[in-house]
């Protein structure tokens, strides 16, 4: 069939449909200060914006943006936050290694940019970094429920890093709250980023956490008693799961607390570098 030259130059002009190829970098970023976040794929230096968020079968507006010019923010735009307690061996210690994945909720309103302030309560006494995998879902089968462990591994879109902020006397102390809605959800103590990374074997993947330089928390994510597939399974037998929800996985060794001035940086071979000052209430 021969092609015409209108039938050419329509097809020029109308978006690109998002490439595909084993690793991907997805960004969320603000034009100006104040602008709704935009979905873009990293190309290098450049970001090549995307109509929606990239596991929403995105497609290339055909803008591009330079990544030095824009503000990044969080990585994820989910319905849902959920994150998983004792994951790692070296974090389980002499305690008894759960049967099951030990789950809690953080509200969305925890989440704080690359680069932004992890803001230190007044009232905070003991305030911990929980350097982490974080888990980014994309289309899911079955409604988002009962999903068998091979439907769930095909829900995972991909990965970013993450910390679980934690305030340990609110978590763990004599006086502990009943439930960690404060320990763990408490505004900006959920940062991610800085990219949100597909194609990657996060099964084997280096997370190194550091406070003001020094490398204190060292693991790869092969230590984890539960595996992405698993808790994504878990979960969806009790929980609808939906397109971009987020699961923090867990954190390795042990922590050590903050204070206002510090700066802690999570890094994830092959994702990026997380970094977040602690700023004084």
């Amino acid at each position: 069939m021969r092609t015409t030259r209108r039938a050419v130059l329509s097809a020029l002009a109308a978006p690109a449909a998002l490439a595909q190829s084993p690793v991907e970098r997805f960004v969320r970023f603000r034009i100006a200060p104040t602008s709704r976040p935009l979905w873009g794929r990293l190309d290098g230096d450049t970001i090549r914006e995307l109509s929606q968020a990239p596991y929403l079968a995105a497609r290339e507006t055909g803008k591009k943006h330079a990544l030095a010019k824009v503000k990044l923010a969080a990585p994820v735009d989910p319905l849902k936050l959920l994150a998983v307690g004792l994951n790692y061996r070296s974090h389980v210690g002499s305690r008894a290694i759960p049967k099951e994945p030990e789950i809690f909720y953080k509200p969305i309103t925890c989440l704080q940019d690359p680069g932004g302030p992890i803001v230190h309560p007044r009232d905070a006494k003991n305030l911990h970094y929980e350097g982490e995998l974080v888990i980014v879902l994309g289309q899911l089968g079955q409604g988002g429920r009962n999903l068998t462990r091979k439907q769930a591994k095909a829900a995972i879109f991909g990965v970013t890093c993450g910390n679980d902020v934690s305030e340990r006397d609110w978590q763990n102390g004599p006086q502990k709250d009943l439930q960690w809605w404060r320990a763990k959800g408490t505004d900006t103590f959920g940062p991610v980023g800085p990219h949100l990374v597909k194609g990657l074997d996060y099964g084997n993947l280096l997370l190194q956490t550091r406070l003001n330089g020094e490398v204190v928390q060292k693991q790869t994510t092969a230590d984890l008693i539960f595996d992405g597939p698993t808790m994504v399974s878990y979960i969806s037998q009790y929980v609808t799961l939906t397109a971009g929800d987020v699961i923090f996985t867990g954190t390795p060794g042990s922590t050590k607390p903050m204070k206002p001035g510090d700066h802690v940086e999570v890094e994830l071979a092959g994702v990026g570098v997380l970094r977040n000052p602690i700023q004084a209430a």
